[in-house]
């Protein structure tokens, strides 16, 4: 395949998955049922948090997790509503309650003191580094720690975002980070200008490694940070400005190759 092949095929399933269709079967549909930015930006995190396995049972427990917080996410956080939680509860396969306290009482901690998590990320100056993604979790795993205190748990902080910055492929806050900064106006939202689509990175998962090393996109063999670094630069080449929009390309045309 040709280089303009190999571009006019990215486009063309980007342009066919990148749909409004796409909304109904996606997570992405939870964090698109609020307006309030606060809303948004809470329901992004939490969502994406647990959005691996059947993307069925992902949405049936992110709308179950949604009624957990009264579908009033801001609010119930603010309120503490979490603390009266059952520890042993099951949100999402090995995800529990106690995982869902544990990230919700560091998220509480973040909008407390500065508001919003787009103010935080920009008191994090992510927009400066390199790699924003990596350096926004980690302040969040900082923040996290500092609210859970002398309860704070490695292992239970894993559960909530990756703690392995040096290696981990960050895929769920990157999907995250897509729903919020992408501004095209079709599926992800672009609530967020503290950072540009030409920032974001690729959430790499099993699938979208797989797809991109059959279209010789990307040589390394784990789906790990310098992964990420890797496809996300050869897509850049094709679209500077906004290069996780192959995303969509590299899950539509999986099954197809």
């Amino acid at each position: 395949m040709t280089d303009r092949d190999l571009r006019n095929l990215l486009d063309t399933e980007a342009a066919r998955i990148n749909s409004p269709a796409f909304i109904d079967d996606d997570p992405v549909q939870f964090p698109r049922r609020f307006e309030d930015l606060r809303d948004i930006e809470i329901t992004s995190l939490l969502t994406s948090s647990i959005a691996w396995g059947n993307r069925k049972m992902i949405c049936r427990d992110c709308d179950r997790m949604l009624g957990l917080m009264d579908n009033d996410p801001y609010n119930y956080l603010m309120d503490e509503g979490y603390e009266d939680l059952d520890d042993d509860g099951n949100i999402h396969r090995t995800f529990f309650n106690r995982h869902f306290k544990y990230f919700m009482r560091g998220l509480h901690r973040v909008y407390e003191r500065y508001g919003s998590l787009q103010d935080f990320a920009r008191g994090e100056r992510i927009a400066e580094s390199d790699l924003p993604s990596w350096q926004l979790v980690a302040g969040l795993n900082r923040e996290l720690a500092a609210a859970n205190g002398s309860a704070a748990d490695p292992s239970v902080a894993s559960r909530c975002l990756p703690q392995n910055l040096n290696t981990t492929a960050l895929k769920r806050v990157n999907m995250a980070l897509r729903w919020l900064v992408r501004d095209d106006g079709i599926v992800d939202m672009g609530v967020w200008d503290v950072i540009k689509p030409s920032q974001l990175f690729i959430p790499l998962d099993v699938h979208v490694g797989d797809v991109s090393r059959e279209l010789g996109l990307l040589t390394r063999k784990s789906d790990d940070k310098r992964a990420v670094l890797e496809l996300t630069e050869n897509l850049r080449r094709y679209n500077p400005s906004d290069p996780v929009l192959y995303d969509y390309a590299l899950f539509g045309i999986g099954m197809n190759i």
